[in-house]
This record gives structure tokens, sequence and C-alpha cells, in this order.
């Protein structure tokens, strides 16, 4: 069996300029299923995650809080709206140097992994308009009547997404002493220790002081593109999602303002 090569990248503030949680808030809101208020704190919590970074106990709020929020709804609605406001939302904070980087591995023969801490009701949907070959993402627990439960399922978070990685890589033959990973934060050095090529992207300040340590490679994302300018022809699946998630977007822009049921 041919040695595979892989490239496991994060997703906030590496492939993408914002926490893709507080990015959903506005259409979360025109649902119907958060408050103004809310979206108000989610910013506010973006810029403290942006500036500061997030330590163990700012991200074990952040999550019992999403929790607590976010019992009751339905999976399928939810996932939904993420597919409907996707492009509009996501699209135009993609980082080009990460899209470049992803082309890079495509053409090396590598394969290309999200590895997120973010619900997998966004991390599935834009590892598809991305392209990529699979996600690791938080999974919630979801009761008989599709909603969630308040608990989850799996977080992938800190050494779980090193732990996610090497199943992945035991089920795929994927050799990770010869694959890269890609993040800004230091809650993922477990995952960048994994690999073989480590590389740190707009690392937050416990973080560059490892790689300094280490003498890791750093690199810095400060080109935030539209995706759709990006596409190249040879690429029809994805062209295609944007034109069925763009025709999504018009329609629930031109038409009627609605609260969807929680339920």
């Amino acid at each position: 069996m041919a040695e595979v090569q892989a490239a496991f990248f994060d997703l906030d503030k590496t492939v993408i300029a914002k926490a893709s949680i507080a990015a959903f808030g506005r259409p979360l809101r025109r649902s119907g299923l958060i408050s103004r208020r809310m979206v108000a704190r989610a910013v506010a919590g973006q810029v403290i995650f942006m500036y500061f970074g997030a330590d163990e106990e700012r991200l074990q709020k952040i999550r019992e809080s999403m929790l607590t929020l976010t019992k009751g709804w339905n999976k399928d609605q939810v996932s939904q709206i993420v597919r409907e406001t996707l492009v509009e939302t996501i699209e135009p904070l993609i980082y080009a140097e990460a899209l470049d980087l992803m082309e890079f591995h495509r053409a090396e023969g590598h394969r290309i992994y999200l590895v997120s801490a973010s619900p997998e009701e966004i991390v599935l949907p834009l590892a598809e308009m991305l392209g990529v070959d699979g996600a690791i993402a938080t999974r919630a627990e979801i009761d008989d009547a599709g909603c969630y439960t308040g608990e989850m399922a799996f977080y992938a978070y800190g050494p779980n997404k090193a732990v996610a990685i090497t199943q992945l890589a035991e089920r795929a033959g994927i050799i990770l002493e010869d694959c890269y990973a890609y993040s800004d934060s230091a809650t993922d050095v477990p995952m960048l220790e994994v690999v073989g090529h480590p590389v740190v992207v707009n690392p937050d300040r416990a973080l560059a002081k490892v790689a300094k340590e280490r003498g890791w490679e750093s690199r810095n994302f400060t080109k935030p593109v539209r995706l759709r300018d990006r596409v190249s022809r040879r690429t029809p699946m994805v062209t295609g999602l944007f034109a069925l998630l763009g025709v999504l977007v018009l329609v629930v822009l031109k038409g009627t303002p609605h609260r969807r049921s929680l339920t």
C-alpha cells in the first residue's frame, strides 16, 4: 500500500479570519433562535478571542453557555440555517494564504482535513465548500426527537484533536510523521506535536513562544478573500455548490422574514 500524506488545518483564525460560531450569530438571530443581546455577547467574545487567545477556563465557560443555549434546538433546523447562509457568512472570511496552502497540498497528492472544535453543523458544510477530503469536528448529543440535549458527544478540542487525527491516520493508512498541521492556538499543541511538520499560523502569544522554543515554522495570514473568486473551472463540484447555496441565500433574503419553530 502506498504511503498516504495529509495536511490538517485548524479552522478559526487559521482558515477563516473569525470564530465560526460567532460568525453565525446574525443568521441565528434572524431565524428567531437567539436574541440581539446574545449576538452582541458573541461579538464581544470574538474580540477577546482574537486578541488574547482562549485559555481552558474561558473556553469552558464558552462551551457551557453554548450547550445551555442550544438545548432543545432542532439539529436539522440549525443545519439548514448554516447551509442557507454559509456563503454570506463564512465565504468572505477565508484566508487566501490558507487556500494557497490547500492548493499546494493537493498538487502534492496530500489529503486535506479540517480539524475544529466548532460544531459539525458548521464544519462539515464548510469542508464541502472547500472541497477538502474530510473533517474532524465537535458533535453534540441528539435526542430521539432530533434535538440537542445540552450534552457533548465528542469535543474536538486540545488533546482530543490529536487522538482523532491518530485514529483517522490508522484507518486511512496516513503516515503522520510525513504530515502537516496548521493552527493558531496553544490549545492545539497536541495536534501540532502528532505530525512531522507542525506550522503555527497567526499564533497566540503562548503558541508563538512554544514555536520559537521548538523551532516550528510560523506564518502570518492576512488576506481574507471570497472563495468564489478563487474557484477553478477544474472544480465543478465546488462551483455547483456555490450556485446552489447562492440560490438558497437569495430566496432567504428576498422572502418574507418569519420565525421558525424550535421543535
